[in-house]
């Protein structure tokens, strides 16, 4: 009997796994990017999780699925798999050997339909391969236990404690020859190490590497989800060899170590291209070096998936539809402004209008964008660049950052002649922008009558989702806009899916101040923050501390990550 072929949404719908508006609006999505497939924009839109996917992909060509909880996605250790299809292959090629039945190698791979890497992995393994599906991250986790990632990474620190490269004598300004500091950065132990941090990190989901000296040690941390983690470090004797090797990477001056220096370089690792962003201070004991990691697939350019509420959704996108105007997003620096204007450009642009950006620096490319890379040192600043884009006929602008008044009226003048203009701002809040923008030199009437909508805006980390706890606080536990009702609230415990961290990712908690005509008069009138706050309340403005609040009460984050990120305040302990 003939079986029946469906499609995936139709399976995803025949289990009751999303509704008939999620896959109409997953369509509706697709036409505006037609090499996207279904299940992952379904999956940026928070209908779906990978593992929907890839069970739904099995039941759809009748190919066993299989999950790390399973506990099928171990390979037969007896059977010298790591042997038969190397560590390389199998990183590259995302699958993991699970076990061998005479000429016939079963592997667990995330895209069954992958011809070439099937293919790779006959002529590589010389046996029929079986598949099984699994996701990408339970296929990452199964071949980082396997072939041992962090492991290697910790021996490779060992190591470094028993076969030092180069004395490092503290305060010393020349240590090394140039010919010595490049021979030490090319040692195999040197690449080895540089390859498995940088590896190691894009695994942990870290957003920035930190090398900094100390006397007698280096220390090495992460920076995942917002918060700096510390990991362990090699020895100080290869502190001048692995930063060498990273400026080698980035094309810097390795003789070099009086001043700062700043670069980039580019890598792909395990078929996904990565961008890092090199920074360098001399300190009292050698040089720091940060890097900054710009992984694409790991930042989602769709507002869906941001963190915004289904009304504040409608309210922004309704906003930044407007045909002119400026729109400015606000916060400290880490807090996912530039994510959030790349994914207002990415919901709006179209093959009719133009649309220009100047940023410093360009952290990802966007399609169909032309973008512009501030270089102060021949004159393209944020504000010479802006008034070279005028003449380009835009429709569309963005501007990184507005640091200056110069840079401030160019914005405000596009946006009164027609342009809608996005831009960022350093503020704590919605409010105190509109003050921050008259002190550095805008009359409040340009202000008032240019601004469209101001955003502040924070990142929070998730509450990891397989181990979080529920509880139910005490009135003194709670804040006054939550003491309405008794709520169950949820807080960290740790499990090793979050690294024993309590959080797994991050959301964005936002405020979104639109700018109405009393508002408008208010700031023409120069009127205290107080009265401009009431108004936008009124309005119907929730402030950051709500919207985090919101998210506690759907159990996304706990009470201690709002009052970190929000300082609205201490409390007592769960």
């Amino acid at each position: 009997m003939r079986r029946e072929y469906l499609r995936f949404g139709e399976i995803l719908l025949k289990n009751g796994v999303v509704t008939p508006s999620q896959i109409e609006k997953a369509l509706e999505a697709q036409k505006e990017s037609p090499g996207q497939l279904i299940g992952q924009i379904l999956m940026e839109l928070g209908a779906i999780t990978e593992k929907d996917v890839a069970a739904t992909l099995g039941q759809q060509m009748n190919i066993p699925y299989a999950s790390l909880e399973s506990g099928l996605l171990k390979p037969a250790a007896e059977q010298n798999l790591n042997k038969l299809l190397p560590e390389e292959t199998a990183r590259k090629h995302r699958v993991l050997p699970l076990y061998r039945h005479e000429n016939s190698l079963t592997v667990a791979i995330a895209d069954p339909t992958d011809i070439v890497v099937l293919d790779n992995l006959r002529k590589i393994t010389g046996c029929h391969i079986t598949r099984i599906i699994a996701t990408p991250s339970d296929i990452q986790t199964g071949i980082d236990g396997f072939y041992g990632e962090g492991g290697m990474l910790q021996s490779a620190v060992e190591a470094s404690y028993d076969a030092p490269v180069a004395v490092v004598e503290e305060g010393a300004d020349e240590p090394l020859s140039l010919d010595s500091l490049v021979a030490s950065a090319g040692k195999t132990p040197v690449i080895k190490l540089t390859d498995l941090l940088i590896r190691q990190a894009i695994k942990e989901r870290a957003s920035d590497i930190h090398i900094e000296p100390f006397p007698g040690r280096l220390n090495l941390r992460f920076r995942i989800d917002g918060v700096l983690h510390e990991v362990p470090a090699p020895d100080k004797s290869m502190q001048l060899p692995l930063i060498s090797r990273l400026k080698i990477l980035s094309r810097m001056d390795i003789a070099e170590k009086r001043l700062p220096q700043d670069a980039s370089f580019r890598a792909t690792i395990e078929n996904r291209t990565v961008d890092f962003r090199v920074s360098t201070i001399p300190t009292v004991h050698g040089e720091k070096m940060v890097l900054r990691i710009l992984d694409r697939e790991a930042v989602s350019l769709n507002l869906g998936t941001l963190g915004f509420e289904a009304h504040e959704l409608k309210q922004f996108r309704g906003v930044i539809r407007k045909p002119y105007g400026l729109i400015l997003i606000t916060g400290p620096t880490g807090s996912g402004k530039t994510t959030t204007l790349y994914a207002a450009l990415n919901d709006i642009k179209s093959s009719g209008q133009n649309i220009l950006t100047v940023e410093d620096p360009v952290e990802y490319q966007l399609e169909g964008v032309n973008q512009v890379q501030v270089k102060p040192q021949i004159g393209l600043t944020f504000a010479s660049g802006l008034r070279a884009f005028l003449r380009q006929d835009p429709d569309i602008i963005l501007v990184g950052e507005i640091r200056d008044a110069e840079t401030a009226q160019v914005c405000i003048r596009a946006a009164m002649t027609g342009h809608l203009v996005f831009s960022t701002l350093h503020t704590n809040d919605a409010c105190s922008t509109l003050n921050r923008l008259i002190d550095i030199g805008i009359e409040p009437f340009f202000v008032s009558n240019s601004l469209l909508m101001i955003v502040a805006q924070r990142l929070v980390r998730r509450l990891c989702q397989k181990c979080k706890q529920s509880y139910e606080p005490s009135a003194s536990q709670l804040p006054k806009l939550l003491q309405v009702e008794k709520k169950t609230l949820y807080k960290t415990k740790g499990c090793d899916h979050c690294s024993h961290t309590g959080y797994r990712g991050r959301t964005a908690i936002y405020e979104i101040m639109v700018i109405n005509e009393r508002i408008q008069e208010l700031v023409t009138q120069r009127a205290s923050l107080v009265h401009i706050r009431a108004e936008a309340r009124k309005a119907g403005m929730k402030t950051l501390e709500e919207s985090g609040y919101q998210k506690v009460i759907e159990g996304e984050t706990s009470l201690e990550e709002i009052f970190r990120v929000t300082l609205s305040g201490g409390y007592e302990t769960a």
